[in-house]
């Protein structure tokens, strides 16, 4: 018979600090760092001087080459382009898309979300991998699964057509897939931070005698509210930029259901590169404000997670003086 060993736990120093708690006070400027510890000055510097290249030439090189090309031809003509017609219907229907898809995805979001990580259920499983389909599929089998289902040829086109019921190549279509596209990114948000948070406060709040509205209203609803929004900032700027299911369903009809990405498509293959560009530069100044916000959001949250952290420090603390004092 063969006896386990225990290996003798290494001796800690005096005053030697936990790792975890370690990296967070080094983080907050609370713990002196120790040059022994980290990586060379050469490598970091390495480190750095390659990430800023990578970011020179795959990030801001092309952002200043939009920018420049949408200016070449000066104000005017700048103006002209994004006031033009058509140009002002494909803001709008992506406007209105991305009005339509984000609310529902909202909705879809919280409730996913709430129901995965609040209760057991059979098939829990399923809907997670439902949830993240669209991650998996490609955007332009998204739309054509839409064809085989509403097409002249498909499963619900004779009917559709007999009620003269257009959702291909119209703005159904275009919101359908839209929806389609973004619903996983609130609940994917929201997923990990309910269940990290756990359904202890829900609990206390019903037994208090509140009801399930307001349970989530007061309780739930301020602890997501942040990553809530990150969500829903996500799914904002997906589905504005959203270009090949839309492509597939739109009919690329000028005017009519071309959304901002496919009017930017059709003025680069008429060499209208000027106009092109312009259309580009919006959704560009709209990728940095989304850029902009996720850094607000994101601090926001790191914030929020440190203060739970320190209140939850100073609830054990208290509680080692109480039972120390008893």
């Amino acid at each position: 018979m063969s006896a386990s060993v225990n290996a003798p736990a290494l001796p800690q120093p005096a005053g030697a600090v936990p790792l975890k708690s370690a990296v967070k006070q080094v983080r907050r400027g609370e713990l002196p760092t120790n040059s022994n510890v980290f990586e060379p000055a050469w490598i970091r510097l390495s480190l750095i001087v390659v990430a800023l290249l990578f970011l020179t030439l795959f990030l801001f090189v092309p952002l200043v080459a939009v920018f420049a090309e949408a200016f070449k031809k000066g104000w005017q003509a700048y103006l002209a382009s994004i006031t033009d017609p058509d140009a002002i219907s494909a803001i709008k229907l992506t406007l209105i898309a991305a009005g339509i898809a984000v609310p529902l995805n909202l909705v879809f979001g919280i409730a996913a979300s709430w129901a995965i990580a609040k209760f057991e259920f059979r098939g829990k499983s399923v809907l997670l991998t439902l949830i993240d389909l669209p991650f998996s599929v490609s955007p332009v089998i998204s739309g054509l699964i839409y064809v085989l289902l509403f097409g002249a040829q498909g499963w619900f086109g004779p009917w559709l057509q007999a009620h003269d019921i257009k959702i291909l190549f119209a703005v159904p279509g275009i919101v359908l897939a839209t929806v389609f596209i973004t619903y996983p990114f609130v609940a994917r948000e929201l997923i990990p931070l309910m269940q990290s948070q756990g359904t202890e406060e829900e609990e206390a709040a019903l037994v208090l005698g509140a009801s399930g509205w307001n349970t989530f209203r007061r309780v739930t609803l301020p602890n997501i509210k942040w990553g809530l929004l990150y969500g829903v900032i996500l799914c904002n700027a997906r589905a504005m930029g959203e270009f090949g299911a839309v492509s597939v369903v739109s009919g690329h009809i000028r005017g009519e259901t071309n959304t901002m990405p496919l009017q930017v498509e059709i003025l680069y293959n008429e060499d209208n590169f000027a106009a092109a560009f312009a259309i580009a530069s919006l959704l560009a100044l709209l990728a940095l404000v989304t850029l902009a916000i996720k850094s607000v959001i994101e601090w926001r949250l790191h914030q929020s997670q440190n203060n739970d952290d320190d209140v939850a420090n100073i609830g054990i603390q208290e509680r080692i003086i109480q039972e120390q004092s008893a």
